[in-house]
């Protein structure tokens, strides 16, 4: 399963895999693959120091890379305070009803709430990228697409190549135009943010638009050996991985508040996600819940633009996670959760990832042209 991703990377297999888990992302990275840490996270800096400081000393002097939300164009910020004065009453009160309404209780006391995430932030976005310079990281991606020219430079002047998720081909030939090494094409089953095209006519146009000048990853609904091989049959030089490492036993190591997240991921199919904006401002794959279905009602507001949505929900979803009711449950995942059946070592997902690519590379290999 080696390609020229592994080269670029310095890994064994060409998996990438997106997490908010330290653990999963150190796990995959020991495995054989690329562990991306989701640091959208951490709203503090020396938090995420501190997390990156530990990868250092947890993946065997394997590769690892991290994960930003850092648009193109730096938008017009101000304070918290002031960014809190543009959400509108009617929103909050939206909220606080339709918590009530799902038999969501206020935060137990003495428990400490998160702050709105401030990664969404295009200051704290770049507080990451300088945090994460100052580590052994071997990638840089950019949830947002392409990352702004001076902090592609600064990425290129430490030696770490910078990927960008890629929605459509003109997307991803703007990425490699403005320097980006790897382009992500993320297709429309993906969880998270994701575009309208799906990844089995996404990924070929992008493999033609820039595959001959940089790897070209797919990402959205690869979660099994032979949907990698599927990817790699399309011209792609790897895979980017995320719904697949949320029901694994590492993640709940970062966050054993998840269990309840894992049920609802377990029971759900394919059909039991939604795109909406409700959860940052952008549109978004996230697990169709309850609290979903509040907001596609009539009466719901529309979703505010990021940041405030975000910031609009930080709390409820805070409220949510202590609730630990899977009915009710507020998270990105895609399509893929349909093949999500138990939780599993990550070290147990990478062997499948590798078995099923190998069953899947020996099918097509039986096959013989009959039409002669």
């Amino acid at each position: 399963m080696r390609t020229v991703l592994c080269d670029t990377l310095g890994t064994e297999l060409p998996i990438a895999g997106f997490t908010p888990s330290e653990h999963v992302a150190a796990a995959l990275s020991r495995a054989g693959g690329l562990g991306v840490l989701g640091c959208v996270r951490f709203n503090d800096a020396e938090e995420l120091d501190k997390v990156l400081g530990w990868m250092d000393a947890n993946t065997d002097g394997k590769p690892y890379g991290v994960d930003i939300v850092m648009p193109a164009k730096v938008p017009a910020e101000g304070k918290q305070v002031d960014l809190d004065k543009l959400i509108p009453e009617e929103h909050k009160a939206f909220v606080e009803r339709t918590l009530a309404e799902l038999g969501v209780p206020e935060l137990p006391e003495g428990t400490e709430e998160r702050a709105g995430v401030l990664g969404w932030l295009h200051s704290v976005a770049r507080s990451h990228v300088e945090v994460a310079l100052e580590h052994r990281i071997a990638l840089i991606a950019n949830a947002l697409g392409s990352p702004p020219p001076d902090v592609i430079g600064q990425a290129h002047e430490h030696g770490v190549p910078v990927a960008a998720l890629a929605g459509t081909a003109e997307h991803a030939a703007r990425h490699v135009a403005g320097g980006v090494d790897i382009v992500v094409a993320q297709g429309y089953e993906a969880g998270g943010h994701t575009g309208e095209i799906a990844s089995m006519v996404l990924l070929p146009e992008v493999v033609d638009a820039v595959g001959d000048r940089v790897p070209v990853l797919a990402a959205g609904g690869i979660g099994s050996g032979r949907q990698v091989a599927a990817a790699l049959a399309l011209g792609a030089a790897g895979a980017w991985t995320g719904s697949v490492w949320l029901a694994t036993r590492e993640y709940l190591e970062t966050m054993p508040e998840s269990e309840a997240m894992q049920q609802a991921l377990l029971a759900a199919t394919s059909a039991d996600t939604v795109r909406t904006r409700i959860y940052t401002g952008k549109p978004a794959r996230l697990l169709k819940t309850r609290w979903t279905e509040a907001w596609a009602r009539p009466d719901a507001p529309e979703p505010l633009p990021m940041p405030l949505q975000n910031l609009l929900v930080s709390g409820a979803h805070n409220r949510i996670h202590a609730a630990a009711d899977p009915s009710v449950v507020s998270m990105p995942a895609g399509q893929v959760i349909g093949g999500l059946h138990e939780v599993r070592a990550v070290a147990d997902v990478v062997a499948e990832l590798r078995t099923g690519f190998d069953a899947a590379v020996g099918r097509l290999s039986t096959i013989r042209d009959t039409t002669g």
